[in-house]
């Protein structure tokens, strides 16, 4: 797919805020966080820090493994090309915090489905599962929306792309096996400090199996497998 400079920054934004609003409308149905944050959210619970602060914690951890597989990639050459998404990993930082600002815009207007009064549909669990695969297909589709204009990716879909690059694999493959990691040890985590799953729930599992299927659909409506080098 070809896209002027203009259309590309305007697909690239609006997948980030698609993005933001799935994941942050996947927390607020009360069955599980998106396993890309599991990890953030169940450190977050442990200490008490806020969310956004233990997610920038580990976009930033993120980054830094991006910038080692990328010296990985470059390491016979091609410095002009590894400036240039050296800037790109390094510019996910202030991203990152741009990004959680939205996410807090979103988690503002959207309330916590299960606090809801009990006689309210909004509150049900059926209204909570169409929640649930409403935040699902929007963090899939916005991931591969940003991912796909090569612009600066979310740290958090950044790592899967620069896994799915150095490993030659599509993204959706790699978004479920990272995200599938991600679980594991969020799970690890709280049990060893609080001898609870946590912040797991079902959403968290379904998550898990969907949204890296709907990122591998949408690059294959869009024409692109996901796989196109650096």
């Amino acid at each position: 797919m070809k896209h002027s400079t203009y259309s590309r920054v305007a697909i690239y934004l609006l997948g980030l805020i698609i993005l933001a609003f799935g994941i942050t409308l996947n927390v607020k149905t009360g069955l599980g966080v998106s396993p890309i944050v599991s990890v953030a959210a169940a450190a977050s619970e442990i200490t008490g820090t806020a969310i956004g602060d233990a997610t920038f914690v580990l976009y930033t951890l993120f980054v830094i493994i991006e910038i080692f597989i990328h010296l990985f990639m470059f390491r016979e050459g091609r410095v002009e090309k590894f400036r240039i998404t050296l800037l790109k990993d390094v510019l996910q930082l202030p991203l990152s915090l741009l990004f959680t600002r939205v996410m807090n815009i979103f988690s503002a207007y959207i309330p916590l489905l299960p606090d809801l009064p009990a006689e309210s549909f909004f509150s049900s669990y059926a209204a909570r599962f169409i929640a649930l695969f409403l935040a699902i297909a929007a963090t899939g589709v916005g991931a591969s929306f940003s991912l796909n204009m090569r612009i600066v990716p979310n740290p958090g879909d950044g790592i899967v792309q620069t896994i799915a690059d150095a490993a030659g694999k599509g993204t959706g493959l790699v978004k479920n096996l990272f995200d599938g990691v991600n679980v594991l040890v969020s799970i690890a985590i709280s049990l060893i400090f609080t001898s609870r799953i946590g912040v797991v729930g079902i959403g968290t599992v379904i998550a898990f199996l969907g949204v890296g299927r709907v990122v591998a659909l949408t690059n294959h409506l869009l024409g692109d497998g996901g796989n196109r080098t650096l």
